[in-house]
């Protein structure tokens, strides 16, 4: 189900969703973390398109992320990537459409994100600051991730209606008609 449309839109939520973590109001004073949005973009990702938008959303998503955070360049791609396209390969067995499942899903993503890029970051050799006062940020991420994954996915059925194509409805005569022509 790939079309262009999935892949513009994608890419345009992604760089979208790294410009709001970083330009808008922080929460940082109160929190600890901005809250990020692009695990819950991945979740829609995965279970609606195709396995290419999940591997250019790994890839541009985590490189505009780590471009503006401390993280070495390409650390987010991975776990990013990895979250997409494990959600990806079950998307037949997840209830993609209720907003509970959504919400689960956008909440371990927004945990697992974090966590393994934290992973990735120390068997890199640095030293990310991990401790018992991470568990209020993580917490934060995660909640938000969960919280945005049913809104990202209202957000492109709304997009969707207004932009993508539709196909045209069918006529108001059945294709099994007989029409008869000439003399009865």
């Amino acid at each position: 189900m790939l079309t262009s449309f999935h892949t513009v839109a994608t890419v345009c939520l992604a760089w979208l969703s790294v410009f709001v973590q970083t330009a808008a109001p922080s929460l940082q004073p109160w929190v600890g973390t901005q809250p990020d949005f692009l695990p819950a973009l991945m979740v829609h990702t995965a279970l609606r398109t195709s396995v290419w938008n999940v591997v250019l959303l790994g890839l541009l998503g985590g490189f505009m992320l780590d471009s503006v955070s401390g993280n070495p360049v390409g650390v987010s791609c991975l776990p990013l990537g990895l979250v997409g396209w494990l959600l990806h390969g079950r998307r037949d067995f997840i209830l993609r459409e209720q907003t509970f499942a959504q919400f689960i899903l956008g909440f371990g993503a927004g945990a697992a994100v974090p966590f393994l890029t934290g992973v990735l970051l120390l068997s890199l050799g640095r030293q990310p600051l991990v401790g018992w006062n991470s568990v209020v940020p993580w917490t934060v991420l995660a909640l938000s991730s969960g919280l945005a994954t049913p809104l990202m996915f209202r957000l492109f059925r709304q997009v969707e209606r207004w932009f993508a194509f539709r196909k045209p409805e069918p006529g108001t005569f059945r294709p099994d008609r007989e029409i008869r022509r000439g003399r009865q």
